[in-house]
């Protein structure tokens, strides 16, 4: 009888540990459990860590959704991010791409890149003698993306857009065929990816930006993964 009140005293004790860990536990949110990301992507995915990893933050969520799916899947390339997606959900990286979407984007723009002025002609009028489309035909006028599924082109760094190019060019990175990107980038010589990547990168931004609600045109040449996107996103 005597040995009771110390396990009295002992049951007393831990329930105090387990209440105590649960109070310090982090709460089971997607912005915790997204941390991992951000390893790379930096705080709250609005800002690259360096010049090879690009903002998460504003970006369509189909556009995210599809590329997470496409690392996950092996049509793109990185080891780190093929791990991270590995074991993941459609249901959960679609919740993983709808957080850093709603995120308001925070750029930092190169002050001291060449500044091309005008922009280069693909930029705003393409090239149609090599059937390549002008970028605001299909990234949208401000450049800054339509939902749900085509990518803001600005607030990246140059480095990343342009290694970006040499990937579809290589084909190193693909997409959901017809690849419209991989298409075009093989046609463009180091010089033009240089230009427009510069360019780009060294671009003013409207902190309010966002991208554009919806095209205003249809594309100028078929794109698989925003026909995959668009057709998933208007599935009753």
């Amino acid at each position: 009888m005597s040995m009771m009140p110390w396990l009295a005293l002992i049951l007393a004790s831990g329930s105090i540990m387990v209440a105590n860990a649960a109070q310090l536990a982090p709460p089971d949110t997607i912005a915790e459990r997204v941390k991992p990301c951000l390893t790379c992507h930096a705080a709250e995915g609005r800002l690259a860590k360096n010049e090879y990893y690009p903002r998460l933050a504003g970006k369509p969520q189909g556009y995210l959704f599809s590329q997470m799916v496409s690392f996950r899947d092996g049509r793109r390339h990185n080891r780190a991010m093929a791990l991270l997606m590995q074991n993941l959900s459609d249901a959960y990286l679609a919740e993983i791409a709808g957080y850093f979407a709603a995120q308001p984007p925070q750029y930092s723009v190169a002050t001291n890149q060449t500044r091309y002025d005008p922009a280069p002609a693909l930029v705003t009028t393409g090239d149609p003698s090599r059937k390549i489309p002008a970028c605001v035909a299909c990234h949208g006028n401000g450049l800054m993306g339509v939902t749900p599924a085509i990518p803001g082109l600005l607030g990246l760094p140059r480095d990343f857009v342009s290694a970006l190019m040499g990937a579809w060019r290589v084909g190193s990175r693909r997409a959901v065929a017809p690849d419209c990107m991989g298409e075009i980038a093989k046609q463009l010589s180091d010089v033009e990816v240089t230009a427009i990547s510069t360019w780009l990168a060294a671009q003013p931004f409207v902190a309010s930006a966002r991208p554009a609600p919806a095209l205003t045109e249809a594309l100028p040449v078929k794109c698989g993964n925003v026909s995959a996107v668009t057709a998933t996103s208007t599935a009753p």
